[in-house]
């Protein structure tokens, strides 16, 4: 019989080589949670034999007690191998990471590799990633009359599956666990996600500059992932430029960004996001970018090198991906990223602080008129010049109907200049943060004072 050392076999070929074959015990455990040592075999597999007492079985369990943590009860046996006499330890155990001398080592091939301080932690991690999986958790707050039965019946319809009771339906997809919803169904087809999951919400804002130093428009959304999703969507299409091409007869919208590499951005934003943490999912459209930013860095010690140029995925909410997969919102084996690459080659993707972010450059700031594209809303570069004019002579105006009536109302203002009620309460709120407007008195009985001329 002819012994090789491998991943899950080490060879000593006498008893003083305790330590060595201790810590070989702890890497095999790290590496395949299960493994052989001989004692009484060279490395090269030659068979030499060695003197075995009870007292050589009682050292060598004792020694692989004391130096082993966690503990681990490996079989030691007396054998005849070629007619000499042998030792074998047959060991395995789940509770990784197991060490040796206090150390932990990892097998690598033959050899046996101390574990850095981040090989690790990833250890640790890897053993512990489904009982830390949010998707997996039981909603304890959440009921079946939370869940909306519109919701799962347009799921089963999207997903060709057959329409079923919600409880059937929810129990088919493996949203259930001991009678209660997972956070997974309560945040797909909760009527309100929002009541129990705060951060089920978008939020999105498009600014006038390359930084966020001038605010064209904000705007939260909460609802379901579907939902929030279908609302991303929209809003990078309603706030980027937008070109035309002509396929016979008939104009087709061309939108400066490739429609399906943001919306691929989008659906991994909310499928691999880390929900455990209390910030939303962010649309950010600069004048020259859009960045799409989920909370949560790379999952399974991905890198962004990795996912560049290989089609590989680690999914920190695999029931989320799946169901998801179900009605055709991701692809199955990771491909999400290569076609986000192949539409829009200049996409940059950047870990910064705990978040993940996307960026989309926008042509119609680096390649200008050539592009043809027009806006397709009014808040381009003309427009936000235009809505601050407009912001100040309606200040102006707001000026005046005081310095006229110290106390009128929002109400009156409103009336007289023609604006709607909110946006003289808005123009209010801004003057008197200016320092422009004062108000003295309550509401009702009070007046106003210009404080600057």
């Amino acid at each position: 019989m002819k012994f090789i050392e491998s991943e899950t076999l080490e060879l000593k070929k006498t008893t003083s080589e305790i330590k060595e074959a201790i810590i070989s015990i702890a890497a095999i455990l790290n590496k395949h949670q299960h493994g052989e040592l001989f004692f009484g075999i060279k490395n090269n597999g030659v068979v030499i034999g060695k003197n075995v007492t009870e007292k050589t079985i009682r050292d060598v369990s004792k020694s692989i007690a004391d130096n082993i943590e966690p503990k681990i009860y490996p079989h030691i046996s007396h054998i005849q191998i070629d007619g000499k006499a042998c030792i074998k330890v047959r060991f395995k155990g789940n509770d990784i990471p197991y060490f040796a001398y206090g150390r932990a080592y990892i097998r690598v091939a033959d050899e046996d590799r101390q574990l850095s301080a981040k090989e690790l932690e990833k250890l640790i991690l890897g053993k512990n990633k489904d009982k830390l999986r949010w998707d997996t958790d039981i909603c304890k707050e959440a009921k079946f009359a939370d869940i909306s039965a519109n919701k799962v019946k347009s799921f089963l319809k999207s997903s060709g599956l057959r329409h079923d009771t919600v409880g059937n339906a929810l129990e088919k997809l493996r949203l259930i666990s001991d009678g209660k919803l997972l956070n997974t169904a309560v945040i797909l087809f909760a009527k309100k996600p929002q009541a129990f999951f705060p951060n089920a919400r978008l939020r999105c804002a498009v600014f006038g500059t390359t930084d966020t130093s001038f605010t064209i428009d904000m705007q939260d959304f909460e609802g379901d992932l579907f939902s929030l999703i279908e609302k991303a969507e929209e809003y990078i299409l309603k706030n980027i430029h937008i070109g035309m091409r002509l396929e016979g007869l008939r104009r087709i919208d061309v939108p400066e960004i490739d429609k399906a590499a943001f919306r691929e951005a989008i659906i991994n934003a909310f499928c691999h996001r880390d929900y455990r943490e209390f910030d939303s999912v962010n649309i950010a459209v600069f004048k020259d970018r859009v960045e799409i930013r989920s909370p949560g860095l790379l999952y399974g010690g991905l890198t962004i090198e990795a996912i560049r140029t290989k089609m590989v995925s680690e999914r920190r909410n695999e029931l989320i991906a799946e169901l998801l997969h179900r009605v055709h919102f991701i692809e199955k084996w990771g491909r999400g990223i290569k076609l986000i690459l192949s539409k829009e080659p200049d996409t940059e993707f950047s870990e910064v602080g705990t978040k993940f972010i996307t960026t989309f450059r926008r042509k119609s700031y680096f390649e200008g008129k050539k592009t043809g594209l027009v806006p397709r809303t009014k808040l381009g570069e003309k427009g936000a010049k235009s809505s601050v004019k407009s912001s100040v002579k309606s200040s102006v105006k707001i000026l005046e109907a005081i310095k006229e009536n110290k106390s009128i109302s929002a109400k009156e203002i409103a009336k007289n200049i023609g604006l709607s009620l909110r946006a003289v309460e808005k123009q209010l709120a801004k003057l008197k943060q200016d320092g422009i407007l004062k108000r003295i008195g309550p509401a009702k009985g009070g007046y106003w004072e210009v404080v600057k001329k």
